[in-house]
């Protein structure tokens, strides 16, 4: 019984179980090459394990569990290098002019 489900198996199966392709179809990345980039960059979680490698066979039960890491940007973690170097402008800036207003 078991045997005629894996020999009724297709290529396109195994390709729609890949973490990249997952990753895609759930609506996490905008093409499935930005699928690859966000797991190689580790953003990608599966369950409570950050995965980076993209060709990862995702079982049934774990694919509800797929999301953003908890440590990305994109799942609620720090924020990327040119967010805080843009914020940190802002407040310098907001502070400066602050600043200048006590003096007159």
């Amino acid at each position: 019984m078991k045997l005629d489900y894996v020999l009724a198996l297709k290529t396109e199966d195994f390709m729609e179980r890949r973490l990249q392709t997952c990753v895609y179809k759930l609506g996490l990345a905008k093409s499935i090459h930005h699928a690859r980039v966000l797991i190689r960059q580790r953003h990608i979680r599966v369950g409570k394990q950050i995965v980076n490698v993209p060709s990862f066979v995702v079982r049934l039960d774990s694919q509800k569990h797929i999301d953003f890491a908890l440590s990305s940007p994109f799942g609620g973690g720090r924020p990327g290098r040119v967010r805080r170097k843009k914020a940190a402008a802002a407040s310098k800036k907001d502070g400066g002019d602050a600043e200048e207003e006590d003096e007159e």
